[in-house]
């Protein structure tokens, strides 16, 4: 643009215009390379929804393989505070290795940091631990559904703590959640009291987890949510291990699962894949949600619950009443709705 206007500007003067006719021609030749350079609009459009396709389609597999790989460990060799452990640990290895290399900046860090992190660590922690205590002792499916509760104790935590008051569409959102997993949990042949209390406890500490950040870090991070979730892995693992150590004592080594007529090698190659899939889950859900609305994020974690469910039942053959279908269905397209209301107030609250 500042060519042409020279060659505006020099137009006037008749001495000025061969000169002026190169410079012309000098930036419309400048244009058309930087028009061959770039990317057409709707080629980019084209590559930026293929790559979030992709990073779905990764959170989505990601997550299916963590559940089927745990649940095929913790059938097994029933140590949900090890198999913890051991995800956070995977996870510090998978950490140091996108820091070393600089596939991610690493972060600044200083005590009054991780002193404002360490109670989203502990309740973190709490979190996994009681989701694979629940792993171990129902069926995956079923837990699946009982964390589609999560937005129950969302809405509960943040009007008792934060004094967010639910309107009436949430609240009619929120019913047919509860009365699902009440019927799925009424017809679920692998039920038990442990399964489901740890389940329902995951819920509450993931979500209370949700509420001590907004509380405690107002919103205003000095860390992306991918340095977070490292940090809060890191510190999760050293929170865990002395835990770990007094309850079930040191179990990983060969001489435990042999003695337990286990396969050492394969236990240990299935432990390695869990704690891969899920730290890496983990990690592309914070990376779509760098890219869209929290509430999109919100309905994709919808879908991605669906999935979970429908692959476990067909990968275990976990058999399934009609009303235990019903109730879980009842309770998903409940989840759904709830996304969908919290989607319309958002709209609600820009205009």
């Amino acid at each position: 643009f500042q060519k042409h206007g020279d060659f505006h500007r020099a137009a006037l003067s008749p001495a000025a215009a061969p000169k002026s006719s190169r410079s012309l021609r000098q930036s419309l030749i400048a244009d058309a390379a930087a028009g061959e350079a770039s990317p057409a609009p709707e080629e980019k459009s084209f590559a930026d929804t293929a790559l979030l396709g992709a990073f779905f389609a990764g959170w989505y597999g990601f997550n299916i393989y963590f559940n089927i790989y745990n649940k095929q460990v913790l059938s097994v060799f029933p140590f949900p505070w090890t198999c913890t452990n051991f995800q956070f640990a995977v996870g510090i290895m998978i950490t140091t290795v996108m820091w070393a290399t600089r596939l991610h900046k690493f972060p600044k860090v200083n005590a009054d940091l991780l002193k404002s992190i360490l109670p989203l660590a502990v309740v973190h922690t709490l979190g996994n631990l009681l989701t694979n205590v629940s792993l171990g002792k129902v069926a995956v499916s079923f837990t699946h559904t009982i964390k589609a509760m999560e937005p129950f104790f969302s809405v509960a935590l943040s009007s008792v703590f934060l004094g967010d008051v639910p309107t009436l569409p949430i609240i009619l959102s929120l019913t047919p959640i509860v009365g699902g997993v009440a019927l799925a949990s009424m017809t679920e042949t692998s039920f038990n009291w442990a399964g489901f209390l740890a389940a329902m406890g995951s819920n509450l500490t993931f979500q209370t987890r949700n509420v001590i950040s907004k509380k405690l870090m107002g919103g205003k991070k000095s860390l992306d949510n991918i340095n977070l979730f490292s940090i809060i892995t890191i510190m999760s693992f050293f929170i865990l291990t002395p835990f770990t150590l007094m309850v079930e004592g040191f179990k990983l080594s060969p001489a435990v699962m042999t003695s337990m007529g286990l396969d050492s090698a394969v236990i240990m190659k299935r432990l390695l894949l869990a704690g891969f899939c899920f730290h890496m889950y983990q990690q592309v859900s914070y990376m779509i949600l760098a890219k869209v609305t929290p509430v999109t994020h919100s309905v994709g974690n919808c879908v991605k619950r669906v999935v979970v469910i429908v692959s476990s039942i067909i990968f275990f053959q976990t058999p399934v009443s009609r009303l235990n279908a019903i109730g879980t269905a009842i309770a998903l397209l409940g989840v759904f709705s709830y996304s969908q209301v919290k989607r319309l107030s958002a709209k609600k609250a820009k205009a």
